[in-house]
């Protein structure tokens, strides 16, 4: 008796697929089963039976050492190939993975698998201009094994006159390559699960010396296996994925629920939008059903799809505002999920310990971004500031810090996404340690040889964040070595905020300051502003004035006496640029250390003794701090006024880009305050004083008085 080989052509992910896959494989009952992937992933097949595996999941493939050139293949628990892989794990049949294997793939430059969209051929074929509502019409809202049989015809039709090339020609041949082995080790009755694109390929097998040679001669790298989480948002294919669907949270309804499937959607629908305070009632879910039902009908389709549940569920559940429907298609369309794969899977120790790490203090791995505030008086919350800025050295980003509820700094505000990629961020990872903190310790020193001091001062402060005491102090040597061979002032400069930042946290975290090196640091700042500030352009003066605003902002938490003395020995010079001098002045304006009166500084400043342009620039300085200055300050105002009225209109329009950035930085409401002084009247040294007429103010005056409770001479 021969060998029955029987190949189910199939969409990767689609619930009426993976149903026609199930049904057919149980009335098939085969011995043996392939599966389009990679052969090295024959060993993982047993890990789909445990219960901890939790689609969606995917098969990783990686090159050690080269991160760019890793592969994922993507499981969800709608994907015909999953459905076909837990039958015969429960059948006691065999697994095996046909397609051309990783080691050559990964080597591989390019080549795209199928050349043309045989889909949207057999849509328009059919008289559809929606590929994807075609084949859901025909497969996914069916379901039924015959639709396989329609769907390798047509295939047919499609592929007739068609030569495959490059990589698809050579996938093709290592699948019929694994199917002639299979039956020639005695399994009698194989089922084949592939793409439907390549059925025709496989269904007529071609001598075996016309294969061996397509296979001869590709390149070929190591490459390790394992399987990772996915999410629903990468099978989506609006993320990239090339066999993604367009809606994985809808295509995972319509396979968990086939009984109304509809009707359940949109309860769903309707709870969701409740959570939210909508109001959706049932009567709102009956109507919604109707009308989807009623534009199917219209549309001659079998069942409502995707677009037309959507339709009703903006014009009846969300009465046309957008903004809930944009709700629903995150929250159930793409219904975002993260899968989770049983700790007996092949991983590196580093993945092992972060595991270990999450559960200690309880941060799960989620596919949808969620905030975290952490509270670092708590030890359960420092340690997950830890864990969160030790990965983020290592290259994985889990959390993102957000701007902290509340002052001071025992708060941190986290938002935290998982994403599949992380997987292969930590096996790149893995050479620096068994664990995270070890890792990241032996990554901080590594970058401890980054050329520049800025670089460095910010390590120590990812260090003291990260709580790594390891590393610390071989961070700090290296700086005092930099620092003593930089003569640069800028670069000492740009390096002074991270390391005042740094000793902030020496009560909360445990970490000693590093007032040595800091004060260093700001001494020979001080000592070598002064020339640093001669002969500078506008590109210059501007990075200059960003530094001096970086380093004044970094001394306000350490002894500001030595800083503020060269600031106003700087203040002195009549060589400055414009846009650094202006700066210099409100700084010293704004700690009570000018030594002149402020208006008249300003005064001086924008005389006709000074060209416009420096004025401009002088202006922008000093105003960058913010506009509220003028409109407390009448003088100031009056000055600045008096200036711009004064110039002529081609000098106007000279300064008028500086005059707009400088303006223009300030917030809306500064702005408006502004013109609402000087709409008021006219713009003077001080108060305007205007007539009073005493007896109509007299009422008033004797409200106000009755209200403090004082007689007309002012006694209580």
């Amino acid at each position: 008796m021969g060998a029955h080989v029987s190949v189910l052509g199939v969409r990767h992910h689609g619930p009426g697929s993976a149903r026609a896959v199930r049904a057919e494989l149980e009335r098939l009952r085969p011995d043996a089963v392939l599966i389009e992937g990679p052969p090295e992933a024959d060993a993982l097949v047993g890990l789909a039976a445990d219960p901890a595996m939790r689609p969606p999941v995917a098969l990783l493939a990686h090159v050690p050492g080269e991160p760019s050139k890793a592969a994922f293949w993507p499981f969800a628990v709608f994907s015909p190939e999953w459905q076909a892989m837990t039958y015969a794990l429960e059948a006691g049949a065999a697994v095996r993975f046909c397609d051309l294997p990783a080691a050559h793939s990964l080597a591989m430059t390019s080549g795209d698998d199928v050349p043309r969209d045989p889909i949207g051929e057999l849509a328009t074929a059919a008289g559809y201009d929606d590929a994807e509502r075609w084949w859901e019409d025909l497969v996914e809202h069916r379901g039924e094994a015959g639709t396989l049989d329609v769907v390798a015809e047509a295939m047919e039709a499609v592929r007739e006159g068609h030569a495959p090339q490059g990589v698809e020609e050579r996938r093709e041949a290592h699948m019929r390559k694994v199917l002639r082995k299979t039956l020639q080790d005695g399994f009698r009755t194989v089922a084949v699960v592939c793409g439907a694109w390549h059925l025709p390929a496989i269904t007529t097998l071609p001598p075996v010396a016309e294969d061996d040679r397509v296979l001869r001669g590709m390149p070929k790298v190591k490459v390790e296996m394992t399987w990772v989480p996915w999410t629903h948002g990468r099978l989506a294919s609006a993320a990239g994925y090339g066999a993604g669907v367009a809606s994985p949270g809808w295509y995972d309804h319509l396979f968990a629920v086939p009984d109304r499937p509809i009707e359940r959607w949109l309860a769903r629908a309707a709870a969701i939008l409740r959570e939210e305070d909508l109001p959706v009632s049932s009567a709102h879910v009956i109507e919604a059903v109707r009308l989807a039902a009623t534009l199917a009908v219209l549309r001659g389709r079998p069942l409502a799809g995707l677009s037309e549940v959507t339709e009703a569920v903006r014009a009846v559940l969300c009465e046309g505002d957008e903004l809930p429907v944009g709700l629903i298609q995150r929250r159930m369309v793409v219904g975002e999920r993260l899968g989770h794969v049983p700790d007996s899977t092949p991983m590196v120790p580093l993945q092992r310990d972060l595991r270990a790490e999450q559960r200690r203090v309880r941060l799960k791995p989620d596919a949808v971004a969620r905030e975290h505030d952490l509270d670092l008086r708590r030890p359960l919350d420092l340690d997950r500031s830890r864990l969160l800025h030790r990965l983020g050295l290592l290259g994985v980003p889990w959390g993102t810090p957000r701007q902290a509820r509340g002052k001071g700094t025992f708060k941190e505000s986290w938002t935290l996404e998982w994403h599949p990629e992380f997987d292969v961020a930590l096996i790149e990872a893995a050479p620096w340690g068994v664990t995270v903190e070890g890792a990241a310790t032996a990554r901080a020193r590594d970058l401890s040889g980054a050329p520049s001091l800025a670089d460095l001062t910010a390590l120590v402060e990812r260090c003291l964040l990260a709580h790594l005491p390891d590393a610390l102090p071989h961070v700090l040597r290296a700086i005092t070595d930099r620092a003593a061979l930089d003569s640069d002032v800028r670069h000492l400069m740009a390096a002074l905020p991270a390391l005042v930042r740094a000793q902030r946290y020496g009560d909360v975290r445990g970490s000693e300051g590093l007032p040595a090196i800091t004060a260093s640091l700001l001494a020979r700042i001080c000592a070598g502003l002064s020339p640093a500030l001669t002969g500078l352009d506008d590109d210059s003066a501007l990075a200059m004035t960003a530094l001096i605003d970086g380093v004044h902002t970094a001394v306000g938490l350490m002894e500001t006496g030595p800083w503020l003395e060269t600031l106003a020995a700087v203040a002195r010079r009549d060589d400055l640029p414009g846009l650094v001098d202006g700066k210099v002045v409100r700084l010293l304006f704004d700690a009570g250390a000018l030594e002149e009166d402020v208006s008249v500084r300003m005064a001086r400043s924008m005389s006709a003794g000074h060209p416009p342009a420096r004025a401009a620039a002088w202006m922008e300085g000093f105003l960058s701090g913010g506009g509220l200055l003028l409109v407390h300050d009448a003088r100031l105002l009056a000055t600045v006024d008096g200036w711009l009225t004064g110039l002529s209109a081609e000098t106007f329009v000279d300064v008028l880009p500086l005059l707009r950035r400088t303006f223009g930085a300030f917030a809306a409401p500064e702005r408006r305050m502004i013109g609402d002084r000087v709409r008021s009247g006219p713009v003077a040294g001080g108060p305007q004083e205007t007539a009073c007429d005493d007896a109509q103010a007299a009422a008033a005056v004797r409200t106000v008085l009755d209200i403090l409770g004082l007689d007309t001479v002012g006694r209580a």
